[in-house]
């Protein structure tokens, strides 16, 4: 029901038509990746393709406004262009999400991903390389996802290996709050071989915030894009319940959230991913309702862009 004293996100974001004019620079945009093979593949339990309807759903239910800080999305409304095709040929997907991911960084949009298994964050790679431009990566996760392909091909726990040892690979990856029982020494050992850089998740004191912003600045010292990929299994499971590879003594989300909101709000971020939300396994819709606030988190902080 619309109201005129109480608006909501639905009635301000823009869904796209097809006119290019409309992915304008600074604009946030959109994108959904409904593909869950690379979790299939890798052994894990299937949904998260459901999860950009469902985020969708529940984000555009908030408003438009944070009373907060008197920051307000009417005068920069988000722009959705819808979801990816996707088919089972995952490799055909990731390029195909590689392609709007490519066609928004050129003209200097902010592609906000909603997938997905983290075999989305590949495809976003993808989109930074067509660029021309190097890129690195934060990853916010209870897992490194460097494991070897399987029978040749990438699957949910394999993007950042392949990001790792592409043609044009990743400046720069750090990956923030990996839990040491879902870690092993052989992942260990080649993230450390390839630069990158791990935050286990008790050491992230005094707040994720803290060490993201470390690490952004970091790898915007390489002289690279940044691009933040959160993978909604980095959360405790009492709090995120409905994530492929749930997790008992994960991060607070209310963390996640505050480091979304930073990474909105920081020139040196050029996009974001939302992973592994999987709304079969779900109650009530917590994980997705925690999802969508990330994402307002994130679409209110680019509004500070513009006034720094």
């Amino acid at each position: 029901m619309h109201r005129p004293d109480d608006p909501r996100l639905v009635e301000i974001v823009e869904f796209w038509d097809g006119n290019l004019a409309a992915l304008k620079p600074g604009r946030a945009v959109i994108i959904g990746f409904p593909q869950d093979e690379g979790i299939q593949r890798n052994g894990g339990r299937v949904g998260a393709d459901d999860a950009p309807h469902e985020i969708r759903k529940w984000l555009y239910r908030l408003t438009p406004g944070d009373p907060t800080s008197e920051r307000d999305l009417r005068g920069a409304p988000p722009l959705d262009v819808g979801d990816v095709k996707v088919t089972h040929d995952l490799e055909a997907s990731q390029e195909a999400l590689a392609e709007v991911v490519a066609r928004i960084l050129t003209r200097r949009g902010v592609p906000i991903v909603l997938g997905g298994g983290h075999e989305t964050a590949f495809g976003v790679f993808l989109g930074y390389v067509q660029t021309g431009e190097s890129v690195g990566i934060v990853n916010i996760d209870a897992h490194l996802d460097v494991r070897p392909l399987i029978d040749g091909k990438g699957h949910s726990g394999s993007p950042f290996r392949q990001m790792m040892t592409h043609e044009t690979p990743l400046a720069g990856y750090s990956c923030l709050g990996a839990q040491p029982f879902a870690t092993s020494r052989e992942h260990v050992q080649f993230v450390m071989e390839h630069g990158g850089v791990i935050r286990w998740c008790d050491e992230l004191t005094p707040s994720l915030a803290h060490h993201f912003a470390v690490e952004g600045h970091r790898l915007a010292s390489l002289g690279c894009a940044i691009h933040l990929s959160i993978d909604a299994d980095a959360v405790n499971m009492a709090e995120v319940p409905g994530v492929s590879a749930p997790n008992p003594t994960g991060l607070a989300g209310s963390e996640v959230i505050a480091a979304a909101r930073l990474a909105g709000a920081s020139r040196e971020i050029a996009g974001l991913d939302l992973v592994e939300i999987s709304p079969p396994h779900d109650r009530d819709g917590q994980s997705a309702r925690w999802g969508a606030v990330l994402i307002w988190n994130f679409l209110i902080g680019l509004l500070d862009r513009s006034t720094t």
